[in-house]
């Protein structure tokens, strides 16, 4: 006789173990970790979905209704594993939710936009949320031994993926219904996009979150000397966090160029494998670039402009050298970039080094937005004593992402800005503005269709931009 061994039921520890695969060891206390999950869930519903202005998704969470919000509860469905005795908690003062959140909620209306599953006590007690939109996925938990807590993060799609499948799994054995409901409720939603950018705007969105929230014990009100300290600490920390971050970011991305590049240069590598590597160098460079121009204005924000290290730059040749790189760049995306430079025209004064990384990136800026077919149009002219480069987007049916959809833009500290509606992160206006101006050029927008940098000309001596 053959005997079925069934399948040991799948646990929410199990899932926040997956989740902490790779992510470095943490030696976080439990009261600080908890207040990281709760500006965590604000950062991600105040900061994140609500501006995106969803229309559907899912979540999952556990012991409790993660999801606090009125507007996302409304048109997300939800499950939850939750305690049996959840219902009996109505005391916003428990401390469960965020007491500015807890009145909106009611716990006694369990039908109010999610499923209530049974917490098991090999599950654990420990947070998870599981947000899942055609726009956007993410999780967020908290793990780790008593002294070795941290938050963890996670929208890469193999995480995501192999979340979702150990709760199809652990639906599929304690309740069967629940597991197609959430199998039916994937497959409507359709293909996902994915949003690499996410985890780069999630940490400074929460370090700033944190960085606001003032201690509990601290109700008096302070001297105006101290209030004005501690902003100018608070923006200090923000700067040396995405300092740091940027730092750790392109360490590793150079040395993974460096190792592809040392591939290259072996002569039996199948074409396949070489036209893969070539790849990953150029996607490599091109994000060492981007970071290394958000490092430049970090620093900048340190410290006022200076103008001391112009030199005389030929702007026309340097676009001329560029343009290789930046049309190879634009037709992986199927654009087309053009040339329009007047010839014979004079040198400018700039920071040639600084200026090539500053004009990729508004090459890559001002591209962003644009759908395949669509042209990028590099116009150098005589301006009086100055050089006018326009860079102009034509638009097929679509909005280009240049400073002109600034308005749309959300400051995320004193250096980053980003788009909710596309993810995009680039150096916010204020910014961008402050680099070209230690690099020479003085920055207008173009609302219609690009922007406008103007730059002295050698003979100049206007130097007050």
């Amino acid at each position: 006789m053959e005997v079925l061994v069934s399948e040991p039921l799948v646990t929410i520890q199990a899932l926040q173990k997956r989740m902490a695969e790779g992510v470095p060891h943490a030696t976080s206390s439990e009261s600080a970790v908890r207040r990281m999950w709760w500006a965590a869930l604000d950062t991600l519903q105040s900061d994140i979905l609500l501006p995106m202005n969803l229309t559907r998704g899912l979540w999952l969470s556990s012991p409790l209704p993660a999801l606090y919000e009125p507007k996302l509860l409304k048109k997300f469905q939800g499950w939850v594993w939750a305690p049996k005795d959840l219902l009996n908690i109505s005391n916003p003062s428990i401390g469960l939710l965020p007491p500015s959140q807890s009145e909106s909620m009611d716990f006694h209306n369990d039908t109010g936009g999610y499923e209530r599953l049974s917490l098991l006590e090999e599950d654990g007690n420990d947070p998870l949320l599981i947000v899942i939109t055609p726009e956007i996925q993410i999780a967020l938990a908290l793990e780790g031994k008593p002294h070795e807590r941290k938050l963890l993060m996670r929208s890469d799609p193999e995480t995501l993926s192999d979340l979702l499948t150990l709760l199809d799994n652990r639906l599929n054995t304690e309740n069967v219904e629940q597991a197609n409901n959430l199998r039916n409720a994937l497959e409507e939603m359709g293909q996902l996009k994915t949003n690499d950018d996410l985890s780069k705007v999630f940490w400074p969105l929460l370090s700033q979150r944190l960085a606001d929230i003032a201690p509990s014990l601290n109700i008096q009100t302070l001297p105006d000397n101290l209030i004005n300290d501690q902003k100018s600490s608070s923006k200090n920390s923000e700067i040396s966090l995405l300092e740091a971050l940027t730092h750790e970011i392109r360490t590793p991305l150079a040395t993974i160029r460096t190792l592809i590049r040392s591939l290259l240069r072996k002569q039996d590598l199948p074409k396949v494998v070489e036209t893969r590597l070539k790849q990953i160098d150029i996607e490599c460079t091109e994000q060492i670039d981007r970071f290394g121009l958000i490092f430049n204005a970090v620093e900048l924000e340190r410290s006022k402009p200076k103008q001391t290290n112009l030199a005389l730059t030929d702007l026309g040749k340097m676009l001329t050298m560029l343009s290789p790189v930046w049309k190879s760049q634009l037709e992986r995306k199927s654009l087309t970039l053009i040339l329009d430079i007047t010839p014979d025209l004079p040198k400018v004064l700039s920071d040639s080094e600084g200026l090539e990384l500053m004009l990729t990136g508004l090459i890559d800026r001002n591209s962003r937005g644009l759908q395949a077919g669509g042209e990028l149009t590099l116009k150098l002219r005589p301006a009086g004593q100055r050089l006018k480069l326009q860079i102009l987007t034509q638009l097929s049916a679509t909005t280009h992402s240049g400073l002109s959809e600034s308005i749309s833009n959300e400051e995320i500290g004193p250096v980053l800005s980003w788009n909710p509606a596309t993810g995009n992160l680039q150096l916010s206006q204020a910014a961008t503005q402050r680099l070209l101006k230690s690099l020479g050029g003085r920055l207008t927008n173009r609302r219609d269709s690009g922007m406008t940098i103007f730059f002295p000309v050698s003979e100049s001596k206007e130097f007050d931009l």
